[in-house]
């Protein structure tokens, strides 16, 4: 399936309804992405509202993929680091593919275009993101250039008795 990317879309309504029912999606899939299945757009909604006021007051960017149908299967939030000593690298948020897309290229094309999205803003040199450990994640990013710098063990609870590390992932840009 072809994908594009675009950095920075306008946020119409179908693309606001499109990230959250992606959201939900990858989600109740058992996607590491903030929340536990089972899990309903309603009560996506509100972090994602979150995510949405930070980009409407210039602090994120948003990335999207979308199919050849203009529907919503990709993401990522860029967010900008406010802190003075570290304006030279930034956050990766909230990166989704959807289910029927994983394993089909579609997210080292996301974290392609996360690449080239960081490296068109100014003083940009590096890429920070974490994950939740026992999801095979280090390996996916690991592949698409990222390096494990950080781990807090048993810093996420997924569930009563299951708990998950926090693993920080970093990209030097070139």
């Amino acid at each position: 399936m072809n994908v594009r990317f675009d950095l920075d879309p306008s946020v119409t309504p179908e693309v606001r309804d499109g990230i959250c029912a992606l959201w939900a999606d990858v989600s109740n899939a058992g996607g590491a992405v903030g929340f536990v299945p089972p899990v309903t757009q309603e009560e996506i909604r509100p972090d994602l509202l979150g995510h949405l006021t930070e980009l409407a007051k210039g602090r994120k960017r948003l990335l999207i993929g979308r199919d050849e149908d203009d529907r919503v299967v990709a993401t990522a939030f860029l967010t900008l680091n406010p802190h003075r000593l570290m304006t030279h690298w930034l956050w990766v948020y909230t990166v989704m593919v959807h289910p029927s897309l994983q394993g089909r290229g579609t997210g080292r094309a996301l974290m392609a275009a996360v690449e080239d999205a960081a490296r068109g803003i100014d003083g940009i040199t590096g890429i920070r993101l974490t994950c939740r450990g026992g999801m095979g994640l280090t390996r996916f990013y690991g592949s698409c250039g990222y390096e494990e710098v950080g781990r807090v063990p048993g810093a996420i609870k997924v569930a009563d008795g299951d708990f998950r590390d926090d693993i920080t992932m970093w990209r030097q840009l070139d």
